[in-house]
């Protein structure tokens, strides 16, 4: 018990015996201050009086620690130290036996030791409530106690911290889009200005928030569902919607083989594209993309068949024969698959045809194609080849490749076609008899009757030899006088000769009319004017 303390029994049975027995003449006892408002661990000074004619007993029941500093008639002051909670200390008086006594209001305030915010969420999908917790150890008096939880500066909610020495608030928020990164924090406020002090606030270290959108639907993934093994090919997965899609992480994968996406964001759409490389197995595999965004992953699966199909094995019996020797054609598929050859007889379903031919110079560079089809998931596949033949024959040198007789007129532009047939190509050379000068051949370019006269064409192949003469006529101006000049006078002369005979005959036969109308006019005595006879 501290030093001039009462006994607890005593100053108990004291307050009753006050209690039950007021004094005559009205003796009370009082305090000042009657309330006092100080922080945890300081000490506030009480004086109690009592208002009796003669000297009184007082005395101030305490558990604190308290010291007499000063005293009158009829009052005292003592001094509480190290008050480290609320308490009400009672004032009592005895005066002639008569006791009263009142009490005194200690108030004590402290700041809050720790003011936090529980962890967030790592990511809080938008347009969803969650449940944020301001969480305040200490803090007195708990009537004057709020917590408010902010969003950057903003005030969302304020709320009073019930009694407790650790205490969480919690506060129901509704995410949105605009909260992405924005800082989180609690703060608290201890208002005692109402008591003659200030406004004590105390906050918390921040906490960033990050929101998110993941639609349930609309992920698509784009593939090839039937590839040829060992194919490469690019795969696309795209998401809109989604947000922040920056964030979004993607994994494509095609069964145990990982790809490397390159992923591509604008705006709230998400573009991922790899390349896949078969491998040799055979079968169906599934191809999956996933999306994650926050806590949360989107799935689109495809199932891609990989197949193997070779291209169909043609051959020849011989690729290069001589004209008129048998060739066979044959064509065989991959197993499951069929094939058609070209001019082959007809077999459904075959996976073989065959074909034979007497080779002839027709037939020199014919190709050949065998077509396979394979029946993959449901779809037909097809794969061609193709061989050519190749015919030794000639050389040829007919009218159909070198005509045998060319007039031209001098100076025109013309080209002399001659082309020798066979295979291999034969080499072909024209001279002209007599001189042996070469005809040039296959070039545009004037003529000239210099090159006028009948040519020797022989075309040579490792096949052998033939030949074919060429004469050439070359029209020029200087033949016109020699032959044409003649004839033309000759025809001139007859058609002159002919038109005098005719005006003669006649001339002669209207002299004679004439000389008959007159002979009858002198017989009726008239004279006819006749004209002069004409030379």
């Amino acid at each position: 018990m501290a030093p001039g303390a009462a006994h607890p029994a005593l100053l108990a049975l004291l307050a009753l015996l006050g209690a039950l027995l007021p004094g005559p003449g009205g003796a009370e006892t009082s305090v000042q201050p009657p309330k006092a408002i100080i922080p945890q661990g300081g000490s506030v000074r009480v004086t109690c009086s009592a208002s009796c004619d003669h000297p009184s007993i007082l005395g101030l029941e305490t558990e604190l620690t308290k010291k007499e500093v000063d005293h009158g008639e009829n009052w005292k002051t003592f001094e509480l130290t190290n008050v480290l909670s609320d308490s009400t200390p009672k004032c009592f008086s005895t005066c002639s036996e008569n006791q009263s006594s009142t009490s005194v209001s200690i108030i004590v305030y402290r700041f809050p030791e720790h003011v936090k915010l529980a962890p967030l969420p790592t990511w809080q999908p938008v347009d969803e409530h969650f449940i944020l917790t301001c969480q305040v150890s200490g803090g007195a008096p708990r009537a004057h106690l709020s917590v408010m939880l902010l969003r950057g500066e903003e005030v969302l909610e304020r709320q009073p911290v019930a009694k407790g020495e650790s205490t969480e608030v919690m506060f129901t928020v509704l995410a949105k889009r605009e909260d992405h990164g924005v800082n989180f924090s609690c703060r608290t406020e201890l208002d005692l200005r109402s008591e003659g002090l200030g406004l004590f606030q105390n906050s918390s270290a921040p906490r960033k928030l990050q929101t998110f959108v993941l639609p349930m639907t609309g992920l698509h993934l784009d593939t090839l569902r039937i590839v040829e093994v060992g194919t490469q090919w690019l795969v696309s997965c795209t998401l809109d919607g989604l947000f922040p899609a920056s964030e979004a992480e993607v994994h494509m994968a095609l069964g145990d083989q990982n790809l490397e996406p390159k992923i591509v964001n604008h705006g709230d759409s998400l573009l991922a594209t790899a390349w896949v490389k078969s491998n040799e197995e055979e079968g169906t595999q599934h191809l999956v993309c996933q999306v994650t965004l926050g806590d949360q992953t989107r799935s689109r699966l495809e199932n891609v068949t990989i197949y193997s199909f070779p291209a169909p094995y043609l051959t020849l019996s011989r690729p290069q024969v001589p004209e008129w020797t048998t060739v066979t054609v044959e064509c065989k598929a991959h197993a499951g698959a069929v094939v058609t050859l070209e001019d082959a007889p007809a077999r459904l379903g075959a996976p073989r045809a065959q074909l034979q031919l007497n080779a002839s110079a027709e037939d020199n560079g014919r190709s050949f194609s065998c077509s396979a089809a394979l029946e993959v998931a449901g779809q037909w596949l097809y794969k061609n080849r193709t061989l050519k033949l190749s015919v030794l024959y000639g050389p040829r040198l007919d009218e159909r490749d070198c005509p045998g007789n060319w007039t031209w007129q001098e100076g025109s532009q013309q080209t002399l076609r001659c082309q020798a047939r066979g295979n291999p190509l034969p080499k072909l050379k024209c001279s002209r008899k007599g001189d042996g000068a070469l005809l040039p051949i296959g070039d545009l370019r004037p003529v000239k009757r210099e090159v006028a006269g009948t040519y020797l064409c022989q075309a040579n192949s490792s096949r052998g030899v033939t030949k074919r003469e060429v004469v050439v006529n070359v029209i020029y101006h200087q033949n016109i006088p020699a032959i044409i000049v003649p004839v033309v006078a000759v025809i001139t002369l007859g058609a002159v000769g002919a038109a005098a005979y005719i005006y003669y005959r006649k001339q002669k036969k209207q002299i004679y009319e004439l000389q008959k109308a007159q002979k009858g006019w002198e017989k009726s005595g008239k004279k006819l004017n006749t004209p002069a006879t004409p030379p």
